[in-house]
């Protein structure tokens, strides 16, 4: 779909538009935290207390509303994904570069002069209907937002989605985690002596929301990602007072910089992990401009322990970027990352496994992958076991496991900044559990048994049904 408002239009009967008066301070974020529960609709607040405009959430709710929203399943856009790296990583002939160019040809961005989200131009943040979500925030935080960036030395673009807390009418903090990009763009330009441009934009397309949480390669441009999966350019236009260009037809847009020697204490704010983030210091955005469409529509998001969109949107990441990974990982059939392990933490990976130690080399391989540093805990099990199953998991690793040999520790390694258990802030250990069926070459003297299985429709040829089974 195209803006946000054309996915509004489109929802129609997964929308439920509230006519009752609704505060920012917690009482949108309970009825969110409610409904998402149930995997219910998107909900827009028409009528938010002290407001003039009206707030929309929970619009990644259900897999069913993303894939309507993105116009495509995510199984498709995930085969679609394989289909292009098979084709860009063999010598093409005439077909296969037809093919390679229908795919590729939208993946970039059109430069506008004009869109609708310069309409109007807003005084400060007051006026905008920003969450307080969790009682013990610190106060009102941005949850939405798509932060735009620039390489200061490359020019390389990035976009992200980072939490914002609201300091004062055009202030907020900015929450750059030390192994995200913003923050490297942010220390290029301290070396420089230069302060950094940044452009946020708030109720954009819901594919360039999509592709700022995407978790792409250091490097690719997320809104002409985003142009890849819409089957659209993204249209961009220039900032008047930063030198980035940012979506014309998102509904908010602040126009700022960061500077790489302020920082501010933000937080405590109640997180994906379950926990609030305690307090610290992170780098400040100093709004110069902020422009939004006329009856603009705040777009906002319930961070929070699952069950939440955020769980949606993760699952769709995974099963979108396997095609990714396969490339790095070969032997790799499956991965997930259950939201009971906060979607960072804990992940099931399933192998065709050819030769001894191959399970230990898998998850060392998964916690070499981008994002997937952070995980803790690599349970590493066969093509056999479904890995979205959680108690096909858990027999593997009670049978196919012996503690004293197939748990591997180590000690040192990359943690996300929001894990409070690690030992030392951005640092803790890794458990790779190799649940994978051993073989004599790995120490096993008796032969592994065969696992119980019987195809009972095949053998009872339909009777089974005449009973309703």
């Amino acid at each position: 779909m195209g803006s946000l408002r054309d996915t509004i239009n489109a929802l129609r009967d997964d929308l439920l538009r509230i006519k009752d008066k609704f505060s920012t301070d917690l009482e949108i974020s309970a009825f969110t935290n409610a409904v998402q529960k149930k995997k219910g609709p998107a909900l827009l607040f028409e009528n938010v207390e002290g407001y003039k405009n009206p707030v929309l959430i929970n619009l990644f709710g259900t897999e069913e509303r993303l894939n309507r929203i993105l116009g495509k399943s995510i199984e498709a856009l995930s085969s679609d994904f394989s289909e292009l790296f098979e084709l860009t990583t063999r010598k093409p002939g005439l077909t296969d570069g037809l093919r390679l160019f229908s795919k590729i040809k939208n993946f970039g961005t059109e430069v506008v002069s004009s869109g609708p989200v310069k309409e109007t131009e807003l005084d400060g943040l007051s006026e905008i209907p920003i969450l307080k979500t969790w009682p013990k925030d610190a106060g009102k935080f941005i949850t939405a937002p798509v932060v735009i960036t620039k390489d200061p030395e490359t020019g390389a673009y990035n976009a992200g989605t980072y939490r914002m807390q609201v300091f004062d009418e055009r202030t907020t903090g900015m929450h750059w985690q030390r192994q995200k990009t913003g923050y490297n763009h942010m220390m290029k330009a301290k070396k420089l002596g230069k302060k950094l441009d940044v452009a946020v934009v708030i109720g954009a397309s819901p594919s360039v929301f999509f592709s700022a949480i995407s978790p792409l390669p250091e490097g690719i441009n997320e809104l002409a990602f985003a142009g890849y999966i819409m089957g659209e350019k993204v249209k961009v236009l220039k900032g008047d007072t930063v030198d980035l260009y940012y979506p014309a037809d998102a509904e908010i847009a602040l126009e700022g910089y960061v500077d790489p020697d302020e920082l501010r204490e933000e937080g405590p704010f109640g997180d994906h992990t379950g926990y609030y983030s305690p307090p610290e210091k992170y780098p400040v955005f100093h709004i110069n401009r902020i422009y939004a469409r006329k009856n603009f529509i705040y777009h906002s998001t319930v961070v929070g322990k699952f069950w939440n969109e955020d769980v949606i949107i993760g699952h769709a990441i995974e099963k979108l970027f396997l095609p990714v990974i396969k490339l790095f990982i070969p032997e790799l059939v499956d991965l997930f990352l259950p939201e009971e392990g906060v979607l960072n933490d804990i992940a099931f990976v399933s192998i065709d496994k050819k030769y001894p130690g191959q399970g230990i080399k898998a998850g060392l391989a998964i916690l070499s992958q981008g994002q997937l540093m952070f995980t803790k805990y690599v349970v590493v099990v066969d093509k056999d076991i479904n890995v979205r199953d959680r108690m096909e998991v858990l027999w593997a690793i009670a049978t196919r496991t012996d503690p004293s040999r197939d748990i591997l520790i180590i000690p040192r390694a990359p943690a996300d900044s929001l894990d409070h258990a690690s030992f030392l802030p951005n640092l803790s250990g890794k458990v790779i559990i190799d649940a994978t069926a051993k073989t004599k070459e790995e120490g096993v003297s008796r032969d592994w048994p065969d696992k119980i299985e019987m195809d009972e429709y095949e053998i009872l040829k339909g009777r089974i049904e005449k009973y309703g089974f």
